[in-house]
C-alpha cells in the first residue's frame, strides 16, 4: 500500500514539472515544410525516413512549420524567386543530443541538388558546428528551401536567434552552390569541398577582398582540375566574402548560443532522465 501511494505521488510530481503539451525531448525538433505538413501522405512518407534514421519516435517531437513566406524572405534577396505555398516540400529534424560535431544526413533519393557537406559547409558559415540534422521530402526537390528550416529548427531548440545576416550569408552559399551544380559541368561533392577549402584559407587569413578571394578559387580550381565558369567563380567569390563580412556576428551568435550546448552536453535536465529517476525511486520503495 506504501508503495503504491509513493508512486502515485511520483507520477503527481512529474506531472507537476511537465507542462500540458511539453515534447518529451526538447532537444529535438521537426521542421515541414507547409506544402507536406498540409498533405497527410506527404507527411507520412517524411515522418517514416526521419523515424527509420533517427530511431526516434517522431509522433513525441516538437514541430515547426516553414511557410513560403519564411523562405521567400530569403530566397528573394538572393535568387529573386518566390515560392508558392504548394512548393514548399523539403522538411529536417534536428536531433542536438547528439551534439559533439555536426552530422547532416539526406535523403538522396529524394533531395536532387544539396548534398550534406554542402549543407554542413551552410552551417557551420552561420556559426552551427553541432547536431545531427536529417533532410527529406516526400517527392523529389533541390533541397535549397530546408537550410531555412534547419536554421529554424536550431533557434527552437535553443532559444536564441540567428542574426539576419548571418542568414543570408548561409542561404546565399546554398543558392549559390545550387546554381553552380545545376549550370556548370561540376560534381556537388566537388564543388562542396572547393568551397569549404577556400572559406578555411580565407577565414585563417581574415580576407575579405574580392580579387583575392577570386585568385584563391581560381588557384583551387586549376590544380584540382575543375570545371566551372569564370562567372561561376565570380559568384562563389561574392558569397565567401559575404560569409567573411558577417563573422562578427557569427561570433556573437556562437557567444549566445553556447551556454545552451554547454548545458545539453553536460546532461542537462531532460524529461527522458526524469522518467528513469521516477522509475527507480519507485522501484526502490
Amino acid at each position: 500500500m506504501k508503495k503504491i501511494t509513493m508512486a502515485i505521488l511520483a507520477l503527481i510530481l512529474m506531472g507537476m514539472l511537465i507542462p500540458a503539451g511539453f515534447s518529451t525531448d526538447s532537444n529535438v525538433v521537426i521542421t515541414y515544410g507547409e506544402t507536406t505538413y498540409a498533405n497527410s501522405n506527404y507527411k507520412s512518407i517524411v515522418d517514416s525516413f526521419f523515424a527509420g534514421q533517427s530511431n526516434l519516435d517522431v509522433n513525441n517531437i516538437g514541430t515547426k512549420i516553414i511557410t513560403a513566406n519564411e523562405v521567400n524572405q530569403v530566397s528573394s534577396g538572393i535568387t529573386g524567386k518566390y515560392y508558392s505555398s504548394n512548393q514548399i516540400l523539403s522538411s529536417a529534424l534536428l536531433d542536438l543530443n547528439d551534439n559533439d560535431n555536426l552530422e547532416v544526413s539526406v535523403d538522396k533519393s529524394k533531395i536532387t541538388t544539396i548534398t550534406g557537406d554542402m549543407y554542413i559547409s551552410a552551417l557551420k558559415s552561420a556559426g552551427i558546428t553541432k547536431g545531427h540534422v536529417y533532410v527529406t521530402s516526400p517527392v523529389e526537390a533541390t533541397g535549397e528551401s530546408a537550410l531555412a528550416g534547419i536554421m529554424n529548427a536550431y533557434e527552437q531548440v535553443t532559444d536564441v536567434e540567428i542574426p539576419e545576416s548571418v542568414k543570408e550569408a548561409a542561404n546565399d552559399e546554398i543558392y549559390t552552390q545550387a546554381e553552380i551544380v545545376d549550370n556548370s559541368d561540376v560534381s556537388a561533392d566537388d564543388l562542396a569541398q572547393l568551397v569549404d577549402s577556400v572559406k578555411q584559407e580565407v577565414a585563417q587569413d581574415n580576407i575579405t577582398d574580392h580579387n583575392t578571394i577570386v585568385n584563391i578559387i581560381n588557384n583551387y580550381v586549376q590544380n584540382n582540375n575543375i570545371n566551372i565558369t569564370n562567372n561561376d567563380i565570380e559568384n562563389l567569390a561574392d558569397t565567401i566574402e559575404q560569409v567573411q563580412n558577417v563573422q562578427g556576428d557569427v561570433s556573437y551568435y556562437q557567444d549566445q548560443v553556447s551556454s545552451f550546448l554547454d548545458e545539453n552536453s553536460n546532461g542537462g535536465f531532460s524529461i527522458d532522465s526524469l522518467f528513469n529517476w521516477i522509475k527507480s525511486f519507485v522501484n526502490g520503495i
